[in-house]
């Protein structure tokens, strides 16, 4: 079964960070999303750091800086560096999400972005049959024959199911809705792994089958510039996400 992370990575493109500060950005963010590092507590000090992650105080200061533009921490003279509360961080940023996957998101917050999603994408989708060019629909029916190809394929199953989503963003012509990428990869690795988790694997007829008809129809709606049909296929696409 794959594991979060390499899941994200996978719909992303990204490899591993192999960089002391991406190193200490992770290992810090990852803690505090997953409740090791408690809201309201203080951060260790810089000596105790740099000895805990053997960079300089250098990089130590530049990774705090990140981790407090991302809403995580926030630093204050004389008071250290404490961690913020859930409401304070940019659930927007890719990095959070992939460390609140790797963590397990309650369900509270599986239902609260659930209503983000949906109101996200089902807006996507009317807008990409209203704009949607030549090229993007090649695209669709090309990611759509790949994610049928990899069923029994996880990563690149969900890379491609993914790729359905990020190119009807790019078709939809609105800057803010293709910039919401990171939502779409975080619903498409959760929901690949809670298929994978209920069926112990790939399920017998493959990754795919569960929202073949859906997605057929999504991409149909969209080259037929059907608004309406397209809104309703993304909803049916968008089925809730049920806990691990």
């Amino acid at each position: 079964m794959s594991e979060p992370g390499s899941l994200i990575r996978t719909l992303s493109g990204r490899q591993a960070a192999r960089n002391f500060h991406s190193y200490v950005i992770n290992e810090v963010g990852r803690a505090i999303v997953a409740g090791e590092m408690p809201v309201g507590s203080s951060l260790p000090g810089d000596a105790e750091m740099m000895d805990r992650f053997g960079v300089s105080r250098t990089v130590l200061r530049e990774a705090l800086k990140t981790l407090e533009a991302k809403g995580l921490v926030e630093a204050r003279a004389k008071v250290g560096t404490r961690v913020l509360p859930q409401s304070r961080w940019n659930l927007f940023d890719r990095q959070i999400l992939a460390w609140k996957l790797e963590s397990g998101p309650s369900p509270a917050f599986l239902r609260s972005f659930q209503i983000v999603r949906e109101s996200l994408e089902v807006q996507t989708a009317q807008l990409a049959s209203e704009n949607r060019e030549a090229e993007h629909m090649r695209l669709l029916l090309y990611w759509q024959n790949q994610r049928m190809q990899m069923s029994f394929q996880p990563e690149p199953f969900a890379l491609a199911e993914f790729e359905i989503h990020r190119v009807i963003a790019e078709a939809s012509g609105n800057p803010f809705l293709r910039s919401t990428s990171a939502i779409m990869e975080f619903g498409v690795a959760y929901s690949t792994l809670a298929r994978l988790s209920k069926d112990l694997g790939a399920p017998p007829e493959g990754l795919a089958e569960a929202k073949a008809e859906h997605y057929e129809r999504l991409i149909q709606a969209i080259d037929k510039g059907n608004p309406v049909a397209a809104h309703k296929a993304m909803a049916d696409v968008l089925v809730p996400i049920q806990p691990i």
